[in-house]
Formats: C-alpha cells, sequence, structure tokens
C-alpha cells in the first residue's frame, strides 16, 4: 500500500491541473480502485474468491505548432494483492507504456492526420475503443485520417498495427514487470468509419474493418483474415423523449478455431451480432431514464469445416455488459441476451444506474461468451444466468476528484452450474470502488 500512496502522491504533483502555457497542454490522472469477487464463474484454476487493489496513472502531453500537433501519453497500470491463480492478465496490468505518441497534421478545415502510436474511440465503441473501466487500454501504431465534412459527417480511415501488451506471461503480470508493448506486421488492423446525420431520423454510422495476423516471434495467432462489415443508427437521449441505438455487423474471411501451434486447419469464418435498445428519458428532477436492451452474438458451431463465433476486435463492455476487471462474465460472442436499466442523474455531480440482465449461449455447445464455461456435448441447456448490477459515480470536488462504486450480482444457472468445467462454487458476487484523481 506504501507503493501505491507513493505513485497517487507522484502524480498529483507531476503536472498543475490541465496546465496550459501557450501551445503547450499538460494533463494527468491517477485511478485507486479496489475490487473483489466471491463464487468464481470461470473453470479451474481461477480461484473461487479474489481481491485486487489497482492503479493506473495517465501522464499526456501535447505541443501545438501550428500546422502540425505532437501528442504523447504515458499509461501506467499495476494490481496487488491479487491470487496467485488470478483471473488478472494483460487488461489490468501494462506498466509504463507509452500509448501514445503522435504528430497530427492539420489538414483543410477540421480535418486530421494522425501518424504515429494513438487511441481511438470509434461510434459507440463496440468495435474500436480506447477503454475507460478497464485498468489498460488498446493502443495501435499507424495512421489516421478524420476526415470532417462539417455538421456532423465524418469518415475515419485507419491503417494500424494493433499493440501487443507485455509482459503477458504470469510471472511479468504478477510483479508488473516494465516491458515495452510490441507491435508489428504479424496483425495489421485497417478499415473505415462514417458518420452520417439527420438520416431516418437519426445518425447513421457504417463501417468495415479488416483484420490480418499470422504467428510471429512469441505471438501465437489463431491466423484470423477476416472482414467486418456493419452499421449503426442511433438517436441521442433527451429529457421528455423516445431514444434508440441499433447496430449490426457480419464478420466473414478465413481463420483458425484455436491459436495452438498443432491447429493448421483454415476454417470458413461466418459470424454476426447485433445490438438494438430503446428508451424514454423523464422530465424533471433527477431525469431517470428506462432503457430495454437486446444483444446477440453468435457462437460457434464446431462443424469441421466453418467457424461461426462472433469476434469481438478492440472493443468496449462496461457501458453494456458490467463491470470487467475481476468480473466481467459477458460479451459479444455467443450470447443472446435481454436487459432493463434505469438510470438517473440527482444532481450535475452524481449519476446511477441499475440493471438486470438475462443471457443464454447462442449455441449450448460453444464457450459461453467470456466465461470459459463450455459444454460440448450441449446437455447442460443454454441458459447462463441472471445478472443484477448497480454503480453510483460521485464528484467530490467537481473536475477534481471522482467516487465511483459498484455491485453485481450473477444468479447461475444450468449452463454456468452444470457444465464440466463449471467451477462448484454459487452463486457469483462482486464489488469494486474506484478514486479518480484528475489534474
Amino acid at each position: 500500500m506504501k507503493r501505491i500512496a507513493v505513485a497517487v502522491l507522484a502524480c498529483s504533483i507531476a503536472l498543475p491541473a490541465q496546465a496550459e502555457e501557450g501551445p503547450w497542454t499538460l494533463s494527468a490522472s491517477a485511478r485507486l480502485r479496489v475490487e473483489s469477487i466471491g463464487g468464481q464463474f470461470r473453470p479451474a484454476p481461477a480461484p473461487a474468491t479474489d481481491t485486487m487493489v489497482s492503479l493506473r496513472t495517465e501522464l499526456a502531453a501535447g505541443y501545438d505548432a501550428g500546422p502540425v500537433r505532437f501528442n504523447a501519453e504515458l499509461w501506467d497500470a499495476r494490481a496487488w494483492g491479487q491470487d496467485a491463480r488470478s483471473s488478472a492478465n494483460t487488461g489490468e496490468v501494462n506498466a509504463l507504456e507509452l500509448v501514445q505518441a503522435n504528430m497530427a497534421v492539420k489538414l483543410a478545415g477540421k480535418s486530421t492526420l494522425t501518424l504515429g502510436r494513438y487511441t481511438l474511440d470509434l461510434g459507440n465503441r463496440r468495435m474500436v475503443a480506447r477503454q475507460r473501466f478497464r485498468n489498460t487500454t488498446n493502443a495501435f501504431t499507424g495512421a489516421h485520417l478524420e476526415l470532417d465534412g462539417g455538421k456532423g459527417r465524418r469518415l475515419d480511415l485507419m491503417f494500424a498495427l494493433p499493440h501487443q501488451r507485455l509482459p503477458d506471461d504470469v510471472a511479468g503480470i504478477r510483479e508488473d514487470r516494465v516491458k515495452w508493448d510490441r507491435e508489428n506486421f504479424d496483425v495489421m488492423f485497417f478499415g473505415a468509419h462514417g458518420t452520417l446525420p439527420q438520416v431516418l431520423g437519426g445518425t447513421l454510422q457504417p463501417y468495415a474493418f479488416g483484420l490480418i495476423e499470422r504467428d510471429g516471434a512469441g505471438l501465437a495467432t489463431a491466423n484470423r483474415r477476416i472482414g467486418t462489415v456493419g452499421a449503426r443508427h442511433f438517436v441521442k437521449a433527451s429529457a421528455g423523449a423516445w431514444d434508440h441505438d441499433v447496430e449490426g455487423a457480419v464478420q466473414f474471411g478465413k481463420a483458425r478455431r484455436t491459436s495452438g501451434v498443432a491447429d493448421v486447419t483454415d476454417l470458413n469464418v461466418f459470424a454476426w451480432f447485433v445490438h438494438a435498445d430503446a428508451g424514454y428519458t423523464f422530465a424533471g428532477g433527477w431525469k431517470p431514464r428506462v432503457v430495454a436492451m437486446f444483444d446477440a452474438a453468435s457462437g460457434d458451431k464446431g462443424s469441421a469445416r466453418k467457424f461461426t463465433r462472433f469476434d469481438t476486435l478492440y472493443s468496449a463492455r462496461r457501458f453494456e455488459f458490467g463491470p470487467n476487471g475481476l468480473y466481467g462474465p459477458f460479451r459479444r460472442s455467443n450470447i443472446v441476451s435481454p436487459s432493463l436499466r434505469l438510470e438517473v442523474t440527482p444532481s450535475k455531480r452524481t449519476d446511477a444506474f441499475a440493471a438486470w440482465r438475462t443471457a443464454w449461449a447462442e449455441n449450448r455447445r460453444d464457450q459461453f461468451a467470456a466465461t470459459g464455461v463450455r459444454d460440448a456435448s450441449g446437455a447442460s441447456g443454454s441458459l447462463g444466468g441472471h445478472q443484477i448490477e448497480g454503480r453510483v459515480r460521485h464528484w467530490i470536488v467537481p473536475g477534481l476528484l471522482q467516487v465511483d462504486g459498484g455491485a453485481a450480482v450473477l444468479f447461475k444457472r444450468s449452463l454456468l452450474r452444470d457444465a464440466p468445467n463449471a467451477p462448484p462454487t454459487g452463486n457469483t458476487t462482486y464489488g469494486y470502488l474506484d478514486v479518480t484523481l484528475t489534474l
């Protein structure tokens, strides 16, 4: 705990609050989290209970040289106290990493060409995302061209080498070792994402992405050569009005079922995912919003020639499926899941929500969502369970110090209780508490 206090103090004095001295911009933040899980849903060797303390420190600097802006951002994500068999991995630990180091060339209007290391959010972050809740983030090296057409019209084009977060071995993760992330042409990610307002009463966002990978030094892959084509249509939430968000995508190409060295069989890929939600925001004090959601994504049928499990690419999932970290049973893969949510905003400093979700496996013989639980015979059925979760966030000092607390209970049903590798641990409980200092 002494190391944590020293790190937070170092971050708090490193930079003045959102310093802007001429062309320079400087910022910093530190987030301290305590989280705990009981009644583990993951198969052995994951422990039945686990507790972890994590710290994410971010330092960012930018220099505006007129036609070119230079940007750098350092993330330091560490964790302590977790069980030796913990599920904590590179999603929680990535010590001292330069996730951004780029130059942004200003083009006509508000268009920009970014070259170098960068992070990126596209659309509602279901395909490409900079992480917020997770302790580490997705990052890329390459080019990102943002073409601004005015009046909300936009086209994003990208070619990138995704970063392989390192170290990725159990000992390196547990000891928070510092090792530079790797990127090379063994994994290439590219695509286009458009934004077109005033289409059918809302905003349309079509997209297409490609991912090509191969095994390399220190990297075992499923040799994915897949394309993802999809679209999203949405209307933003506003008081006294209905809103919606509908998105769907299909994947195609070639891949292997596993990343094992002995697996050399290329399979035809065809997979899909859909999301739909409809909400209503009431006018008045707390601005309550009630929203019904539905998510589904294909699982693998186990065919000798086809692979049909949807690939989540470089997405985020906390905003729809619940907290991850030591938790996170659900994702856009082999799932059929309706949900209801109530959101409230008591003040400008406080927001909260409570949600219920039920989830089935789309294919009962495939690995269920992100749990690792599987019954190849299908005899355990398809119902995974019911989740109830809630969260409250409050700015103790607006713009400076925020506290965020949440909890979830997963009531396991047949698939998560009876599958051959399901742990006999009862229902899963999880809770976390964050304190974030932003400077």
